[in-house]
């Protein structure tokens, strides 16, 4: 009786089917920009060597409060910051603080405000804004996004070359539940604050996040303790956690695709 053949390994199998999907999905997908953050461990983890440009990322605070959804805010300007060109913040509430915003690298003369006055609205400005193709980067702030706005987002972002980002607020705890559903976004963060950083005098060091990829697209999830955004919108990995322990967590883990 004649042998069957030898199966492949387990993780030759992966990389072909892999590479089966990138063919499916066309030599543009393959050649699009990324935003690197200039950290390797993060940088190492997202497809291409950072954030996909012309594509929709969300992000969100790691729990509930006011204080985590404001580093999820920074985390965003931080990276609006780092791209060229003017930026829409699409809000529907009146509390965005320009001076933080400068902190984290976008300076008010950069940013486009829209106030809507509700969230259908508000996704639609959000589509309008990455479809006009002359923007650096479009900011939302939401509190829901489903599946269907998600990937008309998407595909918005996809024919400009512009990047989303949708920051998700809730107005409410149980909102919050929502996060795990899933969208048509490429990556998923979760930023929570973290004490700041030590400084051999008295006074507040440099703000810390606990930063969680908890999913990318043809990628690993991961959790990092970074450096706040500086005054050029760019974070980092303080030294003496560069090879922690949570640098190492999440390793192994893979992110639905």
């Amino acid at each position: 009786m004649p042998q069957s053949p030898a199966r492949p390994p387990a993780h030759l199998a992966v990389a072909t089917l892999r590479e089966r999907i990138r063919r499916f999905e066309g030599g543009a997908a393959r050649a699009r920009a990324v935003l690197p953050f200039g950290v390797a461990a993060i940088d190492g983890r997202l497809p291409g060597g950072g954030l996909a440009l012309g594509c929709l990322h969300e992000m969100a605070g790691g729990g509930n409060g006011a204080v985590d959804g404001a580093a999820a805010a920074l985390f965003a300007a931080g990276i609006a910051a780092r791209t060229t060109g003017k930026v829409l913040w699409c809000v529907t509430r009146q509390d965005l603080f320009a001076p933080a915003l400068a902190q984290a690298g976008l300076r008010a003369d950069r940013v486009i405000h829209a106030e809507a006055g509700d969230e259908k609205d508000l996704l639609a400005c959000f589509e309008e804004g990455l479809r006009h193709g002359g923007l650096g980067a479009v900011v939302a702030e939401v509190s829901r996004l489903p599946m269907t706005a998600s990937r008309r987002l998407q595909l918005a972002a996809e024919s400009s070359g512009t990047i989303g980002l949708a920051v998700r607020r809730w107005r409410r705890p149980a909102e919050a539940a929502g996060y795990a559903q899933p969208t048509a976004s490429v990556t998923r963060w979760r930023i929570s604050m973290l004490p700041s950083a030590p400084l051999p005098v008295p006074g507040v060091g440099r703000a810390r996040w606990r930063l969680e990829l908890v999913r990318c697209r043809a990628g690993e999830t991961a959790v990092f303790e970074v450096e706040a955004c500086d005054v050029e919108g760019r974070i980092a990995v303080p030294a003496e956690v560069a090879h922690g322990p949570l640098q190492e967590e999440g390793r192994g883990r893979s992110a639905a695709a």
